[in-house]
């Protein structure tokens, strides 16, 4: 073998080893945005779900977390996420720029409730109504059970939500709310029933502080969107592996400690009654 020849062949393999050694690019991550109302301080449960998404995804997946449902809307608007697990209220909002993934199912139903909560001691509140002129918490401004329902009840009985109560505030937190009524610093407050009925099962010591006063008529279950650009390759494979957790161990596993039964693919229609709720204060 001549000298060129052995060091053309010296020189393909050290192109090759660096070539190994670089690896193939890492695909791009897919970002998903999560609410206050969801996953709120279970970080162990969120990572894990992440390693689940990733080894069926077969891509790097990094879950966004924000305080408050603007700041996950402006996520999506903006395009830093692919994917957003939103409150009813901010998909109505959105319906132009996303695309519905999928609807958790809860106690065998793709729906939810608002719980009128109060301190243990009243026993007496058994609306909205009953609370004029006392302290209210609000979850956050684009929160469907913990803002719009409350205020939608006082409005359809004559009142002005603006002056209704003597103060309000809010918390930017469903568990915040339950946490405020629980400590009596308000007379009441609106909160999501799966927020509330998912605390009872790990923190009873919490909801046992508090009593729900009245339940509303369901709704869509918050649901998980994408935005209208992602791929529908991406789109899809989401959707299936979301849907497929209930037929497998592991993926039952993580339902149960989120409280869920599971996913389906759901449907716009879900979320009509929230949409005329927003019509009668001027939006969307």
């Amino acid at each position: 073998m001549s000298r060129f020849i052995r060091r053309l062949l010296v020189t393909i393999c050290l192109g090759a080893s660096c070539l190994c050694a670089l690896g193939a690019p890492e695909a791009r991550p897919i970002r998903f945005a999560m609410t206050p109302a969801f996953l709120h301080d279970q970080h162990a449960l969120l990572a894990e779900w992440r390693v689940y998404l990733e080894a069926r995804l077969k891509r790097p997946v990094e879950f966004v977390q924000r305080d408050r449902y603007r700041d996950t809307m402006d996520l999506l608007q903006q395009q830093k996420v692919e994917f957003a697990w939103l409150c009813d209220y901010p998909y109505v909002m959105l319906k132009n720029e996303v695309r519905l993934l999928s609807v958790a199912v809860n106690n065998n139903k793709p729906t939810y409730r608002s719980y009128l909560i109060v301190p243990t001691r009243d026993t007496q509140t058994r609306s909205v109504l009953d609370l004029k002129g006392s302290i209210f918490a609000y979850a956050d401004p684009y929160s469907n059970t913990g803002y719009l329902v409350p205020r939608f009840e006082i409005k359809t009985s004559g009142a002005d939500p603006a002056t209704f109560f003597k103060r309000t505030f809010f918390t930017w937190s469903h568990r915040k709310v339950i946490d405020a009524v629980a400590a009596g610093l308000v007379q009441g407050a609106s909160v999501d029933s799966y927020v509330w009925d998912s605390l009872s099962r790990v923190r009873p010591d919490i909801t046992a502080k508090t009593r729900i006063a009245w339940k509303s008529e369901e709704y869509g279950f918050p649901p998980m969107v994408a935005h209208r650009n992602v791929p529908e390759a991406d789109f899809t494979h989401m959707q299936n592996i979301l849907l497929g957790m209930a037929d497998e161990p592991q993926g039952r596993a993580m339902l149960e400690r989120l409280n869920l039964n599971g996913f389906i693919t759901g449907t716009p229609r879900l979320y009509d009654r929230v949409a005329e709720m927003m019509r009668l204060f001027g939006e969307p």
